[in-house]
């Protein structure tokens, strides 16, 4: 087996986030539906943000929100992802690269524009994503680096790869030379409305490759087509070696061959923006598994890892993870 440079690998849309707050009325009288994911083209995605007053815009994606919260927790990581070498392009390279990321993946020149997500806020904290993906529908099979698949310990792939044929064939490669290198393959749901425009392609990958499962509570009901929870993780237990399932403020659920682990979700006083929080979740998590850490600390790393982003606009880290896990599991008498 070859030597590893990464923890974690990561592949997935490589986008620009637009933050902004608004009210539910801005929702409703625009037909905009609210909590969810939803795809769109570039004259849409140009109107919603035409109508907006930017917060911010940052490095965003599901996959690379991941890796950067990695990243923030000391991990080596690298990410794959397709963006065109225009403005957008660039700042997400720049981001992606201060938070200390290799990112090798050959842009567009020409064709469409580097992907963005338009992510409207309202007072309930929820987020709901308009996102036009652009350059990042152009991720093919020759982006998928086997150097970089063999030298990583988990490959990690966001549910949102799956409208386009050329993407599903890069997963695919992905996860073929996962198995060649002996490396295990994570996969994250990513979305509900993922899993219900590809519910089939989704479980045969889980089932075929995946050895790591991220999902909510919605998500994997839905992805078994029942409101049982508890049929649910039934379900999902031959599939995978484990299933991380968040439950919101209930904490998780980690499934593991006929185990399964409750941990509790932290307290968190103000919740200001629920972007990133799955995505955050999988970065402690994950962390704590290449550090082999018992999955209920896993679990624990990422409930303190997803809480950070809660408390602020925006799906990246603003303070240093390592350090605040660090505080986190020595005032609860774990081993930091």
């Amino acid at each position: 087996m070859s030597e590893t440079v990464y923890d974690v690998v990561s592949i997935g849309n490589a986008l620009v986030d637009v933050l902004a707050k608004v009210g539910d009325t801005f929702l409703s009288e625009r037909q905009l539906k609210k909590g969810n994911m939803t795809l769109v083209e570039a004259a849409e995605a140009g109107k919603i943000y035409a109508d907006v007053i930017p917060e911010r815009q940052v490095s965003g994606g599901s996959a690379a929100n991941t890796v950067a919260g990695l990243a923030s927790l000391g991990a080596d990581c690298a990410f794959i992802g397709k963006v065109h070498d225009d403005e957008l392009g660039q700042l997400f390279q720049r981001d992606i690269g201060a938070a200390g990321i290799d990112f090798f993946t050959t842009p567009l020149t020409e064709g469409p524009a580097t992907g963005r997500s338009v992510v409207l806020v309202t007072p309930d904290a929820q987020r709901s994503m308009f996102t036009y993906l652009g350059a990042a529908r152009k991720l093919t099979e020759e982006d998928i680096d086997e150097k970089i698949i063999s030298e990583s310990k988990i490959i990690f792939i966001e549910g949102y790869l799956w409208d386009e044929a050329a993407e599903h064939q890069a997963i695919i490669k992905a996860c073929e030379l996962a198995h060649k290198y002996n490396r295990e393959v994570a996969f994250t749901v990513s979305d509900i409305s993922c899993v219900n425009k590809h519910r089939e392609k989704m479980l045969k990958l889980i089932q075929e490759h995946v050895n790591i499962l991220f999902a909510n509570e919605e998500e994997i009901k839905a992805l078994f087509e029942t409101d049982n929870f508890e049929a649910a993780l039934e379900g999902i237990k031959p599939m995978v070696s484990i299933a991380a399932v968040t439950r919101d403020s209930r904490g998780s659920v980690i499934v593991h061959g006929r185990e399964k682990i409750f941990v509790e979700a932290e307290q968190i006083e103000d919740i200001v923006d629920t972007t990133g929080a799955g995505d955050l979740y999988a970065s402690g998590f994950l962390y704590g598994l290449v550090h082999g850490r018992s999955l209920g600390t896993c679990a624990t790393i990422g409930g303190i890892t997803a809480a950070e982003v809660l408390t602020h606009y925006g799906a990246r880290p603003e303070v240093s993870l390592r350090g605040l896990v660090r505080h986190k599991l020595m005032a609860y008498g774990k081993r930091p």
